[in-house]
């Protein structure tokens, strides 16, 4: 019996992904295997390998967007699960806006960051 959870996110970009957990310190894979209990493996697109026996690993769906995959358990052994993807998710919002904000024809805009 698979450990495996599968979660919908709104993350659509994956160098900005990649980006964001380097940015928190954390390793990062491509096209590898997500560590989950009892040494069950499952394929994602990207992996964030964690401190630990456990990871978490991000598919891309066919609408773009991608699943979070993670045995959420093992996670939880050894990091505030909450606490870790709540990071990795602003660090990812953040990231894409200010990426956003370097498009051409937005050179003069005003923008304002609002982290609450």
């Amino acid at each position: 019996m698979s450990h495996f959870s599968t979660l919908r996110t709104k993350i659509t970009d994956a160098e900005i992904l990649k980006t964001s957990l380097r940015d928190l310190g954390i390793s990062v894979k491509t096209e590898a295997d997500v560590r989950g209990y009892n040494g069950q493996r499952i394929r994602a697109d990207i992996v964030a390998t964690l401190e630990g026996d456990y990871d978490l690993g991000w598919s891309r769906n066919a609408d773009g967007s991608f699943d979070l995959i993670a045995d959420l358990w093992g996670v939880a052994k050894k990091h505030n699960q909450t606490e870790l993807i709540n990071s990795i998710n602003q660090k990812y919002a953040v990231n894409k806006t200010l990426n956003e904000v370097r498009r051409p024809g937005l050179s003069n805009a005003n923008v304002k960051l609002v982290v609450q």
